[in-house]
């Protein structure tokens, strides 16, 4: 019996299985009825696969070769919500007016929702930069925390994050200075994930850098603007970077100016971050 999905149907709406090619021999009538079974139930299953779809030019003849690879994100970016509640979020992230997704949203209970396939690009960072990445979309997974921005992280979220991290980490490789807050890629456009967000405590997992006082002194020649841009800030906006490097490692300290404690704690930051990039 042919598989539904196989049928063709004509001008008279009569239906006739397609004719697929003989991939497989038929056995011979002596065969043991084990390989007989087995040589059926293949045909079946080839008979019932679905067909592979492809995007390209409709006109140009599919001759598919096995030299290829998904894209492979070399970043993770996270984010929070600014929502109320995690239902309003995932409607906002998948309503296709909005225009914007992630792809994984973690509740405050900790529960973690997949919205985008990883091989896939969401759209969550928009207009970014880190460093000489221009499009962190293309080349990171977003992470949507179920979050105000007023109120500090639940440790249920926290704990179902660092998992995740970490099951990311495994199976991409991403270094530890390339886990980063939409406010780093973005900044003065963007604030998150917050003043509350647990920085210190994710580079403990390697997710991340940091570094605790004291500081060893900076060299007197050391340029903390041209540090900003060495660890990956857009420092076009010179207030805006500034703003975004204090939200992340002195938000305590939320000043316009880079004091030599900030100074120090950048130049300890690019040594972290030339020890962990190969």
């Amino acid at each position: 019996m042919p598989c539904p999905h196989r049928l063709v149907h004509s001008g008279n709406k009569k239906s006739h299985p397609v004719m697929l090619p003989p991939l497989l021999s038929t056995p011979s009538r002596h065969a043991p009825l084990e390989r007989v079974v087995a040589w059926a139930l293949a045909v079946l299953l080839t008979a019932c696969a679905p067909t592979p779809e492809r995007r390209g030019a409709p006109a140009a003849e599919w001759l598919p070769s096995p030299n290829f690879n998904e894209r492979r994100p070399t970043y993770v970016v996270l984010h929070h919500t600014s929502n109320d509640t995690v239902e309003r979020a995932l409607r906002t992230l998948t309503d296709p007016v909005r225009e914007v997704s992630a792809h994984y949203v973690i509740a405050r209970d900790g529960k973690v929702f997949q919205l985008v396939d990883e091989r896939y690009r969401a759209w969550h960072a928009g207009r970014s930069q880190w460093g000489s990445d221009f499009d962190l979309n293309s080349s990171s997974i977003g992470i949507e925390l179920d979050n105000s921005g007023d109120e500090p992280y639940p440790q249920a979220q926290i704990d179902s994050l660092v998992r995740l991290l970490a099951d990311i980490q495994a199976r991409y490789r991403i270094p530890a200075p390339n886990f980063l807050g939409h406010a780093d890629v973005s900044p003065g456009r963007k604030v998150d994930p917050s003043a509350w967000f647990p920085w210190r405590l994710l580079a403990r997992y390697g997710f991340g850098l940091w570094c605790d006082p004291p500081f060893a002194p900076a060299p007197a020649s050391f340029d903390p603007m041209l540090g900003l841009a060495t660890l990956g800030y857009d420092t076009r906006n010179a207030a805006a970077a500034i703003h975004a490097y204090k939200l992340r490692f002195a938000p305590n300290d939320p000043g316009p100016i880079l004091t030599q404690d900030d100074s120090e704690r950048l130049y300890c930051l690019l040594a972290r971050r030339a020890e962990a990039l190969p």
